[in-house]
């Protein structure tokens, strides 16, 4: 058995289990499966096999896997963009046919689809009267989101004019323009720069501690680590591995201690104390930052609103049931 020491406090506190969590299932999937088939009606692909899934209201729920292993499809089935071959699907306690609990659902894809030649602030108008929203209720929601997304000072701009990221925001706002109780969010951080990415993952947190449940795909599997409290890993249509994250990564075999600053002198003495008593001499390394954080802030003391900043103030009416 190894034992790893670090000579700093590192802070868990993006990995903090949710608190506001329920045990009402939000999306419970049981022999889900996808088959695509050719002009003939021939099997030709199963995306998606035996699919057993349950994601909670509350939570943060990861959907990892390489290129092809059915992600998009479950999440498009459970918007009800695809109907399952056989199993059973149930999303907010419906029928994800059913139209009355769309308006209860946001969704981002992974790839933006954006009239070009409207603005920042008319495609989210145009969204919000889709949803029913009334116009005072748009504009107040429309002016907070452009805030929060840091997308305020270009909300008259053409979205034709767009980059990637910018677009991403875009989408991401029109997700939450009605207020959803469930988010789907396909590759939500793709295109994204480390500091839109590292608000992105406050942001997701933030939702989750106001009682909104999640369902992320993404590819990024730090990003997922950050933000995820459970994930499952699918390969060829099928569930490989699903738990807590932390369970999940966790190594029995090995266990790291977190020390206060303290000397060198204090360090080495303590390392000896415990050599002596495990009989091999523990691995001893200083604590790291990761490269994200530290990116991060250094730009950030150099941003100001007029580069465009994403707010950190999250829109009051952006809170979930009994929250």
């Amino acid at each position: 058995m190894s034992v790893c020491f670090v000579s700093a406090v590192v802070s868990f506190d993006a990995l903090a289990v949710n608190t506001h969590a329920t045990k009402q299932t939000v999306i419970e999937a049981r022999g889900l499966t996808k088959i695509f088939r050719d002009f003939w009606g021939r099997p030709r692909v199963a995306a998606v096999q035996d699919l057993d899934l349950q994601v909670d209201a509350g939570e943060v729920f990861g959907l990892l896997g390489p290129n092809g292993s059915g992600k998009s499809t479950t999440l498009k089935m459970c918007l009800g963009l695809l109907y399952p071959s056989r199993g059973e699907l149930r999303v907010l306690g419906c029928s994800p046919r059913d139209v009355s609990i769309k308006s209860r659902i946001g969704f981002l894809p992974e790839e933006s689809y954006l009239y070009p030649y409207l603005t920042a602030e008319e495609i989210l108008d145009f969204y919000g009267r889709l949803s029913g929203l009334a116009a005072s209720t748009r504009r107040e929601r429309i002016e907070a989101l452009l805030a929060m997304t840091g997308l305020a000072a270009a909300r008259h701009r053409r979205i034709g004019e767009f980059s990637k990221g910018m677009s991403r925001r875009v989408g991401l706002a029109q997700a939450l323009l009605n207020d959803p109780d469930l988010i789907l969010l396909d590759e939500p951080t793709s295109g994204l720069d480390p500091i839109a990415c590292r608000q992105m993952k406050d942001l997701i947190l933030t939702l989750a501690r106001r009682g909104k449940t999640l369902v992320i795909c993404s590819h990024r599997l730090p990003d997922m680590q950050d933000v995820c409290d459970r994930v499952a890993i699918l390969h060829a249509g099928r569930v490989c591995a699903e738990g807590p994250v932390r369970e999940l990564l966790r190594r029995p075999e090995a266990w790291r201690i977190t020390l206060p600053a303290m000397p060198e002198e204090k360090l080495r003495q303590i390392v000896a104390d415990l050599t002596s008593v495990l009989g091999a001499q523990p691995l001893v390394e200083p604590c790291l930052q990761s490269l994200e954080q530290f990116f991060v802030e250094i730009i950030s003391r150099q941003q100001t609103a007029a580069d465009g900043a994403a707010s950190s103030a999250i829109p009051s009416y952006l809170r979930g049931p009994g929250v």
